[in-house]
């Protein structure tokens, strides 16, 4: 096979000086040679040497990709072949009005309109994304609220990828700004009260930690705002939410595995909240208020959590009554409450299902057409609605939306997203179980294309995903993108290793903290089955993570780079051991419960120092690596991939690349909209087809 990258040979790579630091914990000391990359004015990074240094890694990736060209855009042309230029969702009601959204020909972003309930043909614009989002690289549109009187919309956009979102209030009828826009907030505002007079925010702290809840009044300066809830606690972020009967404010502070609820009155925010149990270590809970009762999933009685009710005047947990019950395979992963019936999503044995509690106890499974794929949930407003809006997908099914009839458990499919020039029937799917390395079965969920004429499939390339942390479960999604790497042979395949929740809360437990090799264990192991199977050989898989997925992208080449034909790493967290010794980090304290706390523990130290990729790069041929950054990133700083690619070429016995590109002007997400992104793919699937030997330069 021709190597893609021989024409890298006459361009050194850019080389980082090394200025050793060292680094003293526990009376173990350590050098950190490129700890100079981590600007000291962080978030501001202004140091020229820093910047120079990223900038001319971007030119070496360019370089690198260059004999690709023609195949990005290809690629990218195909993507964009696959995307409606016009499209529009399922409108939804909310008090009365209808909301929709709606893509115009040419917009990388949505445009929101609504229309009466007594009127539904008479749409009107009420937030313009591509208006907002010109000009910028990044964009986001962290949520948006209409006030009760359906007067004011609150929405809260971020320009640069940073996530630090401005506020903004704007009066409906005349199209005027009324306030902000405020800095420095995060999430979806929401409205307290019937009368519309009482905005809530989550304020972000110099850390970039939501660590308070601010109560605005409409036409107030913002700087008068007084703080509803403040959390003091580095380790916990607040959160927000307005009930289901939109009678209670719900505020939350909550770490990985630890939370606490208070309820505030939303017509009179002076009154006491009501705590429903204090903070203790392990307990994580969630609440929401309809017909008089609190319901809440609560993991108190079992690890897999339980549905519960109590009053709404004995919020205490003494109080709590089950109504669903978690075990013996059964997961309970969230639920939305309505007059009718209450919706639970569960997982059995890893299955995503769609159970209805009757208000006389019984449960009712809903069937769908397919096993194995992901169940959300839709816009769910109203509570007198007669049905639940759901979404479905499968690796090879594309978004379906289902209004499932709460009474008799009917579905009615309100929309299937079209993508051109997908046929279903032209792929298959299926769900393997693969043995690990301490006898347990991992989940693998595998989608390629069907082979014509009868033709026996023999082991070919495939590209194996994988995430496995904070008990974030991968699920089985469509990608129209995905399509470019199927139809030329490349089948694709997710890792369901432990560290998600994908096989319960004990699956997450025993990918965390002290266990957390188990992660790295299952995902080798389920290369190696799919090899044993036949569905590949070792060197022909290529392999994909991003965030804490990165993590696991570094051990997985550390620990068998024979395995991988390349390795593409999005903003990986691979510094582990030093961002979890420094607390000055947004996200360190509140991480300490997954990863371990290395400063005050030795054990911690040693046992993250064992496994963490910078510390562990090696003196070995290691697969072609594509690295990605955000410089305005506040989860995974810009200077971990950084650090880490330049001791991969440091240390590494080939001569094979390493190749990073920092977008300058975007955050963890990279580029945003529909088509911008569209080259990031497209030059992340050039690179994998040029590690698989299947295009053409």
């Amino acid at each position: 096979m021709r190597d893609p990258f021989a024409h890298l040979r006459e361009l050194p790579a850019p080389r980082a000086p090394r200025r050793p630091v060292e680094r003293c914990h526990h009376g173990l000391c350590e050098i950190d040679d490129y700890a100079w990359l981590r600007d000291p004015g962080y978030p501001k990074v202004t140091d020229p040497a820093i910047l120079a240094h990223l900038e001319a890694e971007n030119a070496w990736f360019a370089a690198a990709m260059a004999p690709m060209r023609a195949t990005i855009r290809s690629l990218e042309a195909e993507m964009r072949s696959r995307i409606l230029d016009e499209d529009e969702g399922v409108p939804w009601r909310e008090g009365d009005w209808l909301y929709r959204w709606r893509f115009e020909k040419g917009c990388e972003h949505r445009r929101w309109y609504r229309a009466p309930v007594s009127a539904p043909q008479e749409w009107r614009l009420i937030l313009d994304e591509p208006t907002l989002a010109a000009d910028a690289k990044a964009f986001r549109l962290a949520g948006w609220a209409v006030s009760p009187c359906g007067r004011l919309l609150a929405f809260a956009t971020d320009r640069d990828g940073s996530e630090r979102f401005m506020l903004e209030v704007r009066d409906l009828e005349t199209g005027e700004t009324v306030d902000g826009p405020i800095p420095d907030t995060i999430g979806t505002p929401v409205w307290a009260g019937a009368n519309g007079r009482t905005l809530l925010y989550r304020r972000l702290n110099a850390e970039w930690r939501p660590d308070r809840v601010m109560v605005h009044r409409p036409g107030a300066d913002p700087a008068d705002d007084e703080p509803l809830h403040v959390e003091d606690d580095p380790g916990y972020f607040v959160h927000l939410a307005l009930s289901q009967s939109r009678r209670f404010v719900l505020v939350s502070s909550a770490s990985h595995d630890t939370s606490e609820v208070r309820a505030y009155p939303s017509d009179d925010l002076a009154l006491p909240p009501r705590l429903f149990a204090p903070r203790r270590e392990g307990h994580e809970y969630e609440v929401d208020h309809l017909g008089g009762r609190f319901l809440l999933r609560s993991n108190a009685r079992h690890p897999d959590f339980d549905l519960l009710e109590t009053g709404e005047d004995t919020p205490e947990e003494r109080h709590w009554r089950p109504l669903l019950t978690g075990g013996d395979g059964r997961y309970v992963i969230g639920f939305v409450p309505f007059e009718r019936a209450i919706a639970v999503l569960v997982r059995d044995a890893g299955v995503e299902r769609l159970l209805l509690c009757d208000p006389d106890g019984g449960i009712r499974p809903v069937e769908l057409e397919e096993e194995i794929g992901h169940i959300s949930f839709g816009p769910n407003r109203e509570a007198d609605q007669d049905h639940v809006r759901i979404a479905f997908e499968s690796l090879a099914t594309p978004p379906s939306v289902i209004d499932v009839d709460l009474a008799a458990g009917g579905r009615q499919l309100r929309k299937v997203q079209h993508v051109p020039g997908f046929r279903a029937e032209e792929y298959e799917t299926e769900r393997l179980m693969i043995r690990g390395h301490d006898g347990i079965r991992i989940p693998v969920s595998l989608v390629r294309r069907r082979t014509g004429g009868g033709q026996e499939r023999r082991p070919g390339p495939l590209h194996l995903y994988g995430y496995g942390a904070y008990g974030m479960g991968m699920t089985p999604t469509f990608s129209a993108n995905r399509m470019s790497l199927l139809d030329r042979g490349v089948a694709f395949a997710i890792a369901h290793v432990r560290g998600g929740d994908e096989m319960g809360r004990e699956w997450y437990e025993e990918g965390r903290r002290f266990l957390r090799r188990n992660t790295f264990h299952d995902f080798i192991h389920a290369a190696l089955g799919l090899i044993e199977r036949g569905e590949t050989r070792a060197g022909a898989i290529s392999i994909s993570g991003g965030s804490a997925g990165g993590t696991l992208m570094g051990v997985a080449a550390n620990w068998r780079p024979d395995l991988w034909a390349g390795v593409v790493a999005h903003v990986p967290f691979v510094d582990v051991l030093n961002t979890m010794l420094d607390e000055s980090l947004p996200l360190t304290p509140i991480e300490w419960p997954e990863w371990g706390d290395p400063l005050r523990s030795k054990d911690a130290y040693r046992y993250i120092r064992s496994y963490s990729p910078y510390e562990n790069v090696m003196a070995q041929d290691y697969p072609p690596m594509m690295v990605t950054a955000g410089l305005n990133d506040p989860r995974v700083t810009y200077w971990e991939p950084a650090k880490w690619v330049a001791r991969l070429r440091e240390r590494r016995s080939d001569p094979g690349p390493v190749i990073l590109k920092t977008e300058m002007g975007a955050g963890h997400a990279g580029r945003s909209g529909r088509y911008a992104h569209l080259e990031e793919v497209a030059e992340e699937y050039a690179f994998i087809l040029a590690c698989h030997g299947l295009i053409d330069l």
